[in-house]
């Protein structure tokens, strides 16, 4: 079946039509003309893998990574960079038109590093077998090198093997040192441990959430922030854009005195926050993250900053108009509606809203928007090569 595709779609797939339907195809491009395969058929859509490109757009360019076509990492590596800025751009924008939001991003901030930029990687171990899944399904692609994450990490898929791992999930995590956390999920018992911590600068290695050697946390440095992120602990994965995030968060709170940071995580932008000399309580429902946060409070001398554990809905009564501003930096869920209801209710003068979600940010800022208005809307380009994007909103009460 021959199909022309006429735009990307929200997840960064190539979207076309074929017998007055809609198909969705992964990794084509906006005016290529390609022949599909149907893999799902719905009573309004279709969906289908590429079977041979008859006709590249102009737009395509040779992804640099040989398992692209299959890996379900990657979105956007077949675009260049400025390509996939603007499909972006116009996706939030479009987003924002299509939920009657007046309002235009005019511009998304870059990444210093397009590649090598992850500090937080996870691989599928199947029949010792290491890798990532391929687009929408558990199959796995064994892999030996990705082009998203450091090279130290990269030279350690090859040395996984030797762990003992038959299957479990192990994740990587790494700092501006090139220390690694090596979290395990699997029932195997590990082998040759001393051979990592010979090879590698190690902090830690915890299997099944009991700490095997080292640590169960290390130290990032962000500006002139330095952090300690436990193994569960929340962290964002792109340190390039992270510091551009703590610019935005030192401008927009420049005139609060008094700041509620929910979903706080490790204390990051409770911390930043702080800088302007507000008062700020931090608010997070994991543990380990909170005894991050206060370490974290301590090493940067950030003493008019106080954190708290527990949910953020069971805080509802500290929800007052006490605090001049809010900031709210949620999973990729949202905000509860209790709590939208309440911040509304309390009047706090300004939001700042991160999100890594834009759909879920919609939703949100359609109930927001009843009572405030947006000053800014900023797009960070937190995950390049990916359909992703990180939004910060900044609003005011009308």
């Amino acid at each position: 079946m021959k199909v022309e595709i006429v735009k990307f779609d929200n997840l960064g797939r190539g979207l076309g039509y074929t017998n007055n339907k809609i198909i969705f195809i992964p990794k084509s491009v906006p005016r290529d003309i390609v022949e599909v395969v149907i893999t799902k058929e719905k009573k309004d859509y279709l969906e289908g893998q590429i079977k041979n490109i008859i006709k590249p757009s102009r737009i395509r360019i040779n992804p640099i990574c040989p398992y692209f076509n299959y890996c379900g990492g990657c979105d956007l590596q077949h675009i260049s960079l400025s390509e996939s800025l603007e499909y972006k751009l116009q996706k939030i924008n479009n987003l924002l038109k299509q939920n009657k939001i007046d309002f235009e991003v005019k511009d998304i901030l870059k990444s210093e590093e397009q590649f090598h930029y992850r500090n937080k990687v996870s691989f599928k171990i199947e029949q010792g077998q290491v890798g990532f899944y391929k687009n929408d399904s558990h199959d796995l692609i064994k892999i030996d090198y990705c082009y998203l994450i450091p090279d130290i990490v990269n030279k350690l898929i090859k040395d996984i093997v030797i762990l003992g791992i038959s299957d479990g999930i192990i994740t990587i995590k790494i700092n501006y040192n090139q220390d690694l956390l090596i979290i395990i999920d699997s029932i195997n018992e590990i082998e040759n441990v001393e051979k990592i911590i010979n090879t590698y600068k190690v902090a830690g290695i915890i299997q099944n959430k009991k700490i095997i050697y080292g640590e169960e946390y290390f130290i990032h440095k962000i500006n002139n922030y330095l952090f300690r992120v436990s193994y569960d602990s929340f962290f964002q994965i792109n340190p390039f854009i992270c510091a551009k995030l703590f610019d935005l968060i030192v401008k927009y709170t420049s005139d609060s005195q008094n700041i509620l940071d929910l979903y706080c995580g490790v204390g990051t932008l409770s911390i930043v926050a702080s800088t302007n000399g507000a008062s700020v309580l931090g608010v997070e429902i994991v543990p380990n993250a909170i005894k991050d946060a206060n370490f974290n409070k301590m090493i940067n001398n950030a003493q008019n900053v106080e954190f708290i554990c527990s949910d953020t809905k069971n805080i509802l009564k500290k929800i007052t108009n006490n605090f001049d501003m809010v900031i709210l930096d949620p999973p990729r869920s949202g905000v509860i509606k209790s709590v939208i209801s309440k911040i509304i209710d309390s009047q706090i003068k300004k939001i700042i809203y991160v999100s890594c979600n834009p759909a879920t940010l919609i939703r949100d800022l359609k109930l927001l928007l009843l009572n405030y208005s947006i000053e800014n809307l900023i797009l960070l380009d937190m995950f390049p090569n990916s359909e992703h994007v990180e939004c910060v909103c900044v609003l005011n009460l009308r």
